[in-house]
């Protein structure tokens, strides 16, 4: 392992390069541009192709084009750029063609502003764009899990022919730490669906089209079931402190790190407090999160957004406890001291 001090947006880079990546196609955007700067200058330089894009457009349709034809294809931008891309990975997930999408969020709607925000939890997490498909989703909370998830996204891509997103925000993708680089370069096999141009492959056909109603129905209902599958074989999450906790955190990326902090604070003052944090968003601990709500009396979602994943941790929780939503938008991220004050304040009051 070789350590060196990186941004998070570089790491993405590093993780990718030793994960087999091929091909690189984007178009630079805020905050998450230092992932085309960095792909642009290693990608070439270890006998991988980058290309800069015209468009959002263009890059998800090269990434169709290039995993189509058995390249382990990525793309990285922000909540604009991957509207953009909405009808591609629509696309992608409906041909079965695997690849890596980074989403830096920023904050929106609109154009917003390019300071952190995770209002981009439903668009990536719920699929976002038309037909009935869903994305495998990592949250990393720090540069060396930029660098360690997307390092793994590119086998389970592989695996299970999906679209894979690496969801993070701007403070994690801007923020500078020391990382552990993996020294096992991975690459791919020959696919057997794929398009290589020869012989052996000229009977593969890559479509996401099927005009007759039934064969559509049946397509869908066999995509149904690999994301069950994948439900079932594929689980992240961390839990701190939740084995004697009154009350639990959910959070992830920017906002567990805060999180994390302020436990440690709440626990001096005596409040029993633990944090669950998915390191996956689909598929999502659910499990967990139901299991712990048999043990707490209270679960708080903090979350830059109008409470987007809580709606999955209420889901979880079935009514068994009370969820409070700790929300903040626009690219407003919360102190310790501001969440430290509210959980006192709620746990005096008795907050619904």
């Amino acid at each position: 392992m070789t350590k060196q001090l990186v941004k998070g947006n570089e790491a993405i880079v590093y993780g990718a390069l030793l994960g087999g990546a091929t091909h690189f196609f984007g178009y630079p955007i805020t905050p998450a541009s230092e992932i085309a700067h960095a792909a642009a200058l290693y990608f070439p330089k270890t006998g991988r192709e980058f290309l800069q894009a015209e468009s959002e457009v263009a890059a998800i349709n090269m990434i169709y084009g290039a995993a189509g034809a058995g390249g382990r294809a990525m793309t990285a931008s922000s909540g604009p750029g991957v509207s953009l891309m909405a009808e591609g990975i629509s696309y992608l997930a409906g041909a079965e063609l695997p690849c890596v999408i980074v989403d830096i969020q920023r904050a929106g709607p609109g154009l917003g502003n390019i300071w952190p925000e995770q209002g981009d939890y439903n668009t990536v997490v719920k699929s976002g764009a038309h037909g009935n498909y869903q994305n495998v989703v990592f949250a990393p909370a720090s540069a060396q899990e930029m660098c360690d998830f997307t390092y793994q996204a590119f086998e389970i891509a592989d695996k299970y022919r999906v679209v894979v997103f690496i969801l993070s925000d701007a403070y994690i993708g801007q923020m500078m730490e020391p990382i552990e680089i993996p020294n096992t370069p991975r690459e791919g096999d020959r696919k057997d669906w794929a398009l290589y141009a020869d012989a052996e492959s000229r009977k593969n056909l890559i479509t996401s089209i099927f005009m007759n109603q039934q064969i559509q129905s049946d397509h869908n209902k066999k995509l149904q079931n690999k994301y069950r599958l994948i439900e079932h074989e594929l689980l992240a999450y961390e839990e701190e402190e939740t084995d004697e906790a009154d009350v639990i955190f959910v959070a992830y990326g920017i906002c567990a790190r805060i999180c994390y902090t302020a436990m440690e604070e709440l626990r001096t003052l005596g409040i029993k407090i633990g944090m669950l944090r998915p390191q996956m968003l689909f598929p999502f601990p659910s499990r967990p999160i139901q299991q712990l709500a048999q043990k707490v009396k209270k679960c708080i979602v903090v979350e830059l957004s109008d409470g987007q994943m809580a709606v999955d941790v209420k889901l979880a929780v079935n009514g068994a406890i009370p969820v409070l939503e700790y929300n903040w938008m626009g690219g407003v991220v919360p102190t310790v001291k501001e969440i430290v004050e509210r959980v006192q304040q709620d746990m005096k009051g008795g907050a619904k």
